[in-house]
Order: C-alpha cells, then structure tokens, then sequence
C-alpha cells in the first residue's frame, strides 16, 4: 500500500501546502553550526592552555638538562684543570731544583719520586731520559730502565716545545696511561728529559667526582675523537666516538648543544683542558633522564584527548537533541495549523454536504410521494391501463428513491462534525459503509474489495465519526497504491476479549525499508505534489487518542498490511 508521508529531506521547494520551517537542511546547518560553535569554544581554551603547558615543560626540561651539563662541565672541568697543573707544576720544580747529578742515579729518581707522591699523589713512576731518548734512571712499578723512547710522539713533543702533557697511551707497559715531561738543560751542548707518568685513576677520579645518573655520561676526548678515559656510554679507552663534532681549540670556550646521538635527543657540552691535549665531554640523555616528565607528558596529552572526546559527545549529544526538540516543535505547530485548516475545510465540506443532501431529500421525498400516490392508483383501479407495467415502474422509482435516500444518509452521517463522544459500533457495518464511499471508483478501476469477518465480534465502544476517517484513509491509499485490477482485503476478528483488530492489506508495489520507518511522520510522503504527508499522521493520532494501535508492514513486490487494534471498551 502506497504511504502518506512526504520525504522531507529530498524536497527543495516547499509546496504551498507543506511549511517550509520544518525542512530537515536547515536543521542540519542548524545542528553543524551549534557543534562547531560550541566545540570552538570548548576545545579552544583547553587546546591553547595544553599546548602552552606543553611547550613550557619543555622549555624547563631542556633548560634543566643544560644546566645539568654545564654544572658538570664547569666543576669537572675546573677540577681537572687544577689536577694537571698542580702536577705539572709539581714536576716541573723537581727539574728546578735539582740538576742532572742530583737525579743521576736510581735511588735519587726514587726519592723525589716519593716526594711527589706524598705531597700531591697520582705519580705513578718517575725517569730520566738523555738526549738520544734512552731511559737511564727509573723508578716505579715497571721494568722500564734502558727503553728507547726517541720515536714516541710524546718525546718529539718534549723537543719542539721543552714540556709536554701526553695523551692517553699503552706504550711498553701495555695500560693506559698518560705522562708529563720536561726538557732540561743537562749542559750547554746537552739536554735531558724528566718524565713522569700519572695514575689514570686519578683522572677518573676527577671525572667523576660528581654522581651521573644513568642518564648523563662525562669523559675525556682528545682532538681525534678517542676515549681517554672510560666512558658509560661507549666504552673503555681508545675507542671512537662516533658521530662527534669537535669545535676547535679554545682556553675557555663550554659549548653546549643540542643534538641527536645515537638515534636519541641529547644536551651535549665540551670544554678544552688547558695545558694538555684532553677536551670534556659531558652527553644527558633527555629521553632516558626524565621519565617523570615524560609520564606527566603522556599524562597530560591523554587527558586532553578524553577531555576533548567528551567534550565532543557532550556538545554533539546536546546539538542533536535540542536541534531534535526544536523540529518536533516546528512539526508540531505545522501540524497544529495543518489540522486547523483541515478541520476548517472539513467542516466547510460537511455544511455543504447537509446542505446539498437536504436538498436533494426534498425532491426524493416528493417523488417517493408521487409514486406511492401512482401505485396506489394503479392497485385500487381495475382499468388502470398497463397496471403490471405501471406497477413494476413505479417499484423501479421507489427503489432509486430509497438507494439515494441511503447514499445521502451516508453522506450525512460522515460530514456531520460532532463533538467526540463513544457509541456502540458494529466494525463490520462501519467498514461497508466507508468502503461505500469508495464503490465507485473502485468498480471502475477494477479494484476487488473483499470481508473477512470473524463471527460473533463484538460490537466496540468508540468514535464513530473519527474511525470513518481512519478507515477511508487507509482504504483510500490502498486504492491509489494497487492500480487497476489490484485487490484489497479487511479483515476483522477478536483475539481476546479486550480488543478487535481490523487489518486491511493490498497487493501494491509495497513500501521500502526506507521510507517504511517514517511512514507515520508528519510531511513525509512519497506522493510528491499529490500528498500532503499528513494522512497516516492523522490516522495514527486518532488510533492512538481513541485508546488503540497502528502497525504496518511491508517490502517491495508484496504489498503493505495495516493492523488497528481498537478496544471494545473505550476508557475515558
């Protein structure tokens, strides 16, 4: 059966007879202006005072990290610094006060090589080397007396410049370590070396004098890039540190710089030693350093996004249902004024409808008479002429007088607009009687209307007026929606004691799943022009107000079934 309802979201031009303040686009631009509206406003304040938070803790995460690097850089440096000197020093006045004679023999390398020790400490062994590079006194741990050291680097450093701060080395004794020597006049045409070699602990002392934690790593480089002291992150001495720039030479410069090592964001700093060949480094590990910073990151981005995600639910929940609100609120109105007029026009119609009627009974009544009169002349007169033809005419004319008579009743009886009241109703004699309404053009389309009628239903007690109108609605659209030669079939019967259901089912095209949903909505129709979209509202308020039930069912090929279940005893 063909549905009532209008398709709301498809019409562009609003018919005369559909208002165009409950068109469904509007509402729509309505709904995507309040959520874009109030999600502006929403998320906006709290997206700004995320990312400024963010970029905040940032900012003090790297301020804290290179000043992490530089207090290390600054004191491990000056530590270091002071160590080499005071060393140097300490040697370099050895070589002062005592000449060659006064150090030519072992035992007299011995004891200033036990002066130094006590005074100072990180002296390993002490030497005295002649101008061809041959060791000739020594003491200290090792069996170094007689070895030639004039192809070391660091002896071709001591004759250029008279002093030299080696770099870290294994040399004969196979561990690293590093040595300072002086150049010493042992004649005027000769010269001897002084050396002597540090304790490598006692860099590594001074290198890590403060705590590192995991995150931070602090060693010595020389100007190619080799460990001189071990390092957590890279390794023992003498391997390379891949991926270093090394600035040039500076007495003072700390550089500090951000970049990335090892796959991994760093704060690294650097400063040269003076008086030798080892340059700081000292590497913070940004992503290892802080986790707590990084948990409160996570934390913060993951309370932004549920924020917002609520935020956006609570906004979209609150546009959809107060756009909803205000559409069923336009519906309502439209259809308040859409049944004003209706009823007006129904009205108008019934006044005519009694009007015409009684018009029509006068002259039915007058003919009625006459022919009553002619027959009663025909029966009492033997020489009526033709008496047999003139009776059979005159019972022809009373029976056309008595079928109009009936038809206007109909007519009457439908138009007449009465308040609500309950009467007993027999269904089946209501159903013939709008379904007579409709004889005519159903005979001439050749539409079949066939009762199914369970026996012994009982009367119901309703609105006879308001259920003529249900019941011509739904006949009337199964008219229109089968075409000619379709077939409409009513049935009524009574599954319980409490109610009667009539159901009244077409062979039609049927109605989709689609459109089948909104067939009861207010303006929706799939008429175009031809309907109003009011038709099946109406009838639904009606089923509903008289204390009742609509249904429908329907797919595409297999017609359409309405059900009203109507109570034989209506409450009040």
């Amino acid at each position: 059966m063909e549905a009532d309802p209008e398709q709301i979201k498809t019409a562009e031009t609003p018919s005369p007879e559909k208002p165009a303040g409950v068109r469904l686009p509007q509402y729509r631009a309505l709904r995507r202006y309040l959520i874009l509206t109030t999600l502006t406003v929403s998320l906006a304040p709290l997206i700004i005072m995320a990312t400024i938070n963010y970029v905040q803790d940032t900012e003090k995460y790297k301020t804290e990290s290179r000043f992490t690097v530089s207090r290390i850089l600054s004191n491990t440096r000056r530590a270091l610094r002071f160590a080499v000197t005071e060393r140097r020093s300490a040697l370099n006045l050895v070589g002062e006060e005592n000449s060659y004679n006064d150090l030519a023999s072992d035992a007299n390398v011995a004891g200033a090589l036990r002066s130094l020790k006590n005074s100072f400490g990180g002296f390993v062994d002490l030497g005295v080397i002649d101008s061809k590079g041959t060791q000739l006194y020594y003491d200290g741990p090792y069996d170094l007396k007689g070895r030639q050291y004039s192809d070391q680097e660091w002896y071709q450093q001591v004759l250029l410049h008279d002093v030299c701060v080696s770099k870290i080395f294994l040399g004969y004794r196979n561990v690293p370590h590093f040595i300072i020597a002086f150049k010493r006049a042992r004649s005027a045409s000769d010269f001897y070396v002084l050396r002597a070699t540090l304790d490598l602990d006692m860099i590594n002392r001074q290198v890590y004098s403060l705590e590192l934690d995991p995150a931070t790593d602090a060693f010595l480089i020389d100007d190619a890039g080799l460990l001189q002291t071990s390092s957590a992150f890279y390794g023992p001495p003498g391997q390379q540190v891949p991926d270093l720039y090394i600035a040039p030479h500076s007495r003072e410069r700390e550089l500090i710089d951000e970049r990335i090592l090892d796959d991994q964001p760093v704060t690294l700093g650097y400063a040269y030693i003076t008086d030798s060949p080892f340059i700081l480094v000292v590497i913070h590990r940004r992503e290892t350093s802080l986790a707590y910073w990084l948990g409160h990151r996570s934390e913060m981005l993951w309370f932004l996004l549920i924020s917002a995600a609520l935020i956006v639910l609570v906004v979209t929940y609150g546009a959809i249902h107060v756009t909803n609100q205000l559409r069923q609120a336009d519906l309502k109105r439209a259809k308040l004024f859409h049944n004003i007029e209706y009823t007006s026009k129904m009205a108008t119609l019934g006044r005519l409808a009694a009007s015409v009627a009684h018009e029509i009974n006068n002259p039915l009544a007058i003919i009625n008479e006459k022919a009553g009169l002619m027959k009663d002349m025909a029966t009492f007169s033997d020489e009526f002429p033709n008496r047999d033809k003139a009776l059979a005419l005159v019972d022809s004319i009373t029976a056309s007088v008595e079928r109009c008579s009936r038809v206007t009743h109909r007519l009457l009886g439908f138009g007449r607009r009465m308040d609500i009241r309950k009467e007993k109703i027999v269904i089946e004699s209501l159903l013939k009687e709008v379904v007579g309404f409709q004889a005519t053009e159903a005979a001439h389309r050749n539409v079949q209307i066939e009762f199914h009628v369970q026996d012994d239903v009982a009367t119901i007690e309703s609105d006879r007026g308001q259920l003529q109108q249900v019941f011509l609605n739904i006949v009337n659209n199964g008219i229109s929606a089968v075409g000619d030669g379709g077939r409409i079939d009513i049935s009524v019967e009574q599954p319980n004691s409490n109610e009667v259901t009539v159901t009244i089912a077409d062979n039609g095209p049927g109605i989709s799943d689609e459109n089948l949903q909104h067939v009861f909505e207010p303006f929706f129709s799939t008429k175009g022009e031809a309907g109003t979209g009011l038709g099946l509202s109406i009838t639904r308020d009606i089923v509903e107000k008289l204390g009742g039930v609509i249904g429908v069912s329907s797919s595409l090929g297999h017609g359409t079934r309405f059900t009203i279940n109507l109570p034989i005893e209506k409450a009040d």
